[in-house]
């Protein structure tokens, strides 16, 4: 059965939402998060709610940071981190849906494997933090950079990542092919490796403001890009003195 990949949700409620409609009007019913619950955006709450109902959840590096601390995350993230941290975090006088949901964040596995597909929040060599980008890709040899190879040789088949918000494929020549490129539907060759980036559904960076997400059928991979209203959601981030507002502005570019 094919299964919905989302990753990097950022307390969007509005792109959430259009997301799981689209994915219920596929008929899919398996979810799989691939972390970046919270961060950026004004509604975690929302989020995390919706994400104890899925099948799976992972950790990504901002839902680590709400939990410990923000090393190395710029101003932007790092405030929106604070606050998410005081939205989220129970006290001792806390109804039970708060502490369930803390509880939630902190269960979060970081890696996930079945049938020879690795899923992680950013890399195989560090599932939260590690960024893999299509600047990557680049060798000016000519040949196959060893980050991709290290990389490669980490997984039996295929691997499914976020963390960048910048949806594609990496294959084992080192080509990054995005999703319009290959018209939203990418077949795997048997006996071949892929590095699979699903794209972002709350912050999309690719210069399409839509909501992405992807589809796992098993034997190849389909994206959807679901409109949905980010001026509400730009404006829910204005309207929070603790949010930074670049991180409203970037939603009306996509990056």
């Amino acid at each position: 059965m094919p299964v919905a990949l989302i990753s990097d949700l950022h307390s969007n409620q509005e792109s959430l939402t259009k997301v799981l409609a689209d994915i219920e009007s596929q008929g899919i019913k398996d979810i799989y998060c691939l972390g970046d619950l919270i961060g950026y955006g004004p509604d975690p709450r929302f989020v995390v709610e919706k994400a104890m109902n899925w099948k799976l959840s992972l950790m990504g590096n901002h839902d680590e940071a709400v939990l410990k601390e923000a090393y190395g995350f710029n101003p932007v993230a790092k405030a929106a981190v604070t606050w998410t941290r005081d939205q989220l975090r129970p006290g001792f006088l806390s109804g039970k849906a708060k502490k369930e949901q803390w509880a939630f964040l902190q269960n979060l596995k970081l890696t996930h494997q079945e049938d020879g597909a690795l899923f992680v929040h950013g890399s195989p060599r560090d599932p939260t933090m590690e960024y893999v980008l299509r600047s990557d890709c680049i060798d000016l040899t000519g040949g196959v950079p060893e980050k991709i190879k290290d990389i490669f040789s980490r997984f039996e088949r295929v691997c499914f990542a976020g963390h960048t918000h910048d949806p594609g494929v990496i294959t084992e020549d080192s080509q990054f092919i995005h999703p319009k490129d290959c018209n939203y539907e990418f077949t795997f060759e048997p006996g071949k490796k892929y590095f699979i980036n699903i794209g972002s559904v709350g912050q999309p960076r690719d210069g399409d403001t839509r909501a992405c997400y992807a589809i796992y059928h098993g034997d190849k991979v389909t994206w959807r890009r679901p409109e949905y209203e980010y001026r509400v959601t730009m404006e829910k981030i204005f309207n929070t003195p603790q949010l930074d507002p670049r991180a409203g502005e970037r939603l009306a570019h996509g990056r």
